[in-house]
């Protein structure tokens, strides 16, 4: 938590964003693993911590447009909490360290609501993603949840999005701490990765290092030796060697503000000539993108100039030909790099995506690209000084995909799929780091962990 000031500002400056109406920001409940008293740790809702700064279930806050007034809305726990779980914070004091001077019991949110109801006021409220709020929010609005998307408020999504995505520098301390946490992450894997260690016990390990670090993982960890599957969190397989290790993981420290880092390495300790090669890439393409992250740059063309980067070094080994900028504008690189260079990072590791990821990385000028791979690109809008952003470029090797692209003749002006043969069981590599854009350019956040070859073997060794 912040000082009070920080969440009057906040709060201010929203109301500042909205003509009229009351602001319904919902905070999370806890959810049950099994049964009601057994609950999955609590995460509260970004945007609440946001505006409110309170790390505690059962609250709701709302900001009156018009009054200027912040209520929130939660119970006192009673004395058998008090049993159950110790001395507590009365209500009305947490709520006045974050500067909001009126509290109600939570029952009274249904009157508050209803009396703007019948008032014919505008009610803004963001799309609910947990079942808990989406419930709590048709009893108290009346609108059925599968038109909660149609009726959320597009002036408030557009309004926060705003503010959350230029960082202030104390939270830009906050995503440092969890980057240090996401670095001893990494490194932590580099050592353990060796022949004959289950994936799981790496795995594990890493999850317990940033439990550690105050928080806990900021999205499930991602672990495997078959890192041509972009997202794959079995951990099952033991590791062998000539394989590599593809680890995608990151913290959140006890404020909530995340890291997420990508490396890969091999099992063996040391890359084979093969792997070498297909790694200088992914770096080439990482840094490239780094040079070309700044101010007034649209993230849409760093990507497509990641893309360049991967379509040239492939080339250079075989793997593809032609005239370079033709193979990207047809998409063909697409076909070892399937996703999006990055996306915007901060109290959510996917930051604010829950508002609806087509605001967060787009804009009125800047419109998705209908084309596989680029279509998956989750931020491409012009980058300002405060973003805090991902630069993760891979090359991944999917045998159902290149089997595809060849029966179906996909560009193959482009792609040497005879080659490609040589590479069905090579896997993936993915090398990410965790960027701030600066006033003239953009820095890694973060000691930068392991990154060139010789580092990496050494870390390992």
């Amino acid at each position: 938590m912040f000082g009070s000031k920080t969440y009057i500002a906040r709060r201010q400056q929203l109301k500042a964003k909205i003509a009229d109406g009351i602001i319904l920001l919902l905070g999370n409940v806890d959810s049950p693993m099994n049964y009601t008293d057994n609950t999955f740790y609590f995460r509260q809702d970004s945007s609440f911590l946001y505006f409110f700064g309170l790390d505690f279930q059962n609250l709701a806050g709302v900001i009156d447009v018009e009054s200027g007034e912040d209520i929130i809305f939660g119970n006192d726990v009673s004395m058998e909490d008090i049993i159950w779980m110790g001395p507590q914070i009365v209500l009305k004091e947490k709520a006045e360290k974050v500067g909001v001077q009126r509290t109600e019991p939570y029952k009274n949110l249904q009157l508050v609501i209803e009396k703007a109801i019948q008032s014919g006021r505008k009610i803004h409220f963001l799309p609910p993603y947990r079942a808990e709020n989406k419930l709590l929010l048709n009893e108290l609005t009346g609108i059925s949840v599968s038109k909660f998307k149609a009726y959320s408020s597009l002036p408030l999504i557009n309004a926060i999005i705003s503010l959350r995505s230029v960082k202030e520098d104390q939270e830009i301390v906050e995503i440092r701490k969890a980057c240090a946490v996401g670095y001893e992450m990494h490194v932590t894997a580099m050592k353990m990765a060796k022949a004959g260690v289950w994936e799981q016990t790496i795995a594990g390990t890493i999850e317990g290092i940033a439990n550690a670090g105050g928080g806990m993982v900021s999205f499930p960890v991602i672990l495997s030796q078959n890192g041509e599957t972009l997202h794959n969190h079995d951990h099952s397989k033991t590791l062998q060697n000539g394989r590599l290790l593809l680890v995608d993981a990151g913290a959140e420290v006890r404020s909530h503000y995340a890291s997420d880092y990508t490396r890969t390495f091999p099992v063996s300790g040391k890359f084979t000539q093969k792997q070498r090669e297909i790694y200088e890439i992914v770096l080439a393409a990482n840094n490239r993108a780094r040079e070309l992250t700044k101010p007034g740059t649209t993230y849409l063309s760093v990507h497509m100039a990641a893309m360049e980067a991967i379509a040239s070094g492939l080339k250079a080994l075989g793997l593809m030909k032609g005239d370079v900028n033709d193979a990207v504008k047809n998409g063909a690189p697409a076909l070892f790099m399937p996703h999006g260079l990055g996306h915007m990072l901060g109290l959510d590791v996917h930051d604010m995506e829950d508002l609806g990821q087509i605001y967060v990385g787009y804009d009125d000028e800047i419109r998705p690209v209908d084309q596989f791979g680029t279509a998956y690109l989750r931020m491409g809008r012009k980058l300002q000084p405060g973003f805090v952003i991902t630069d993760e470029p891979g090359i991944y090797f999917i045998p159902a995909l290149i089997e595809k692209w060849k029966a179906e003749k996909i560009n193959t002006d482009f792609i040497c799929f005879d080659r490609l043969e040589e590479y069905l069981d090579f896997g993936g590599i993915r090398l990410e780091d965790d960027i701030l854009v600066t006033e003239t350019g953009c820095e890694i956040l973060g000691d930068r962990i392991p990154i060139v070859l010789n580092e990496i073997e050494d870390v390992m060794r």
